[in-house]
């Protein structure tokens, strides 16, 4: 992943690679659990996709909580470049950020401490970057399936923004959007880590706690 070093700058509309028609092939099950990537998924589930950083360290973090989460599945979103490789993503000239679909029952996983495992697992101060691993496509990301998602979302960042500022981290860089089109990415990079469990991962938080279920108001 940080083999690929681009400038950090978004490329427009007009400038980005042009991609192709047809979904580039992926895994049809999960590697950990078995269930189908792409659904049908039970009534009542929700989805959400989040970016922060190297998708590969990212997923993991998700399938490993220990309940509430269906199933999981990297890809692109937040671009301009239809059916985007992994490959031409990694140029920054698709616009696409790494991200993780998570699909999740609010019964038992409320988005808020989804929400919670999302900032403490990166530093989302970083802007077009985690770490080492620096591009456009490794910015710090919510993209939401419904309206109620995205206040949660904004409530739950000012939330952390808070804490971080009282430690000295600099202005949170998180954008929130509604999702127009998640791309599966190609199937060896599905559960990457179950696959690999020595592979690269990047990822690294603050240490700063999200406020969120300790008593503080997001």
């Amino acid at each position: 992943m940080f083999l690929f070093r681009k400038r950090a700058e978004m490329p427009s509309p007009a400038d980005a690679l042009p991609g192709r028609a047809d979904p580039i092939p992926t895994a049809e099950t999960h590697f950990v659990n078995g269930r189908p990537l792409k659904g049908p998924y039970p009534e009542g589930l929700q989805s959400i996709v989040l970016g922060l950083g190297c998708f590969w360290g990212a997923e993991r973090k998700f399938w490993q909580l220990p309940e509430g989460v269906y199933v999981t599945a990297v890809g692109y979103a937040a671009g301009s470049t239809p059916n985007p490789t992994y490959e031409e993503v990694c140029t920054g000239q698709t616009g696409h950020n790494e991200v993780v679909l998570v699909v999740f029952d609010p019964a038992e996983l409320p988005l808020e401490s989804l929400l919670k495992t999302f900032f403490e697992s990166h530093d989302p101060t970083q802007g077009y970057r985690q770490g080492n691993d620096v591009g456009t496509q490794y910015r710090s990301g919510i993209y939401v399936t419904e309206p109620a998602q995205e206040e949660t979302a904004k409530r739950v960042r000012a939330a952390y923004a808070e804490a971080l500022k009282a430690k000295g981290y600099g202005d949170v860089t998180t954008e929130i959007r509604p999702l127009e089109r998640f791309y599966f990415a190609e199937g060896y990079h599905q559960q990457y880590l179950a696959k690999n469990p020595g592979g690269y991962c990047g990822l690294g938080g603050t240490g700063v706690s999200c406020p969120i279920g300790t008593g503080v108001a997001a």
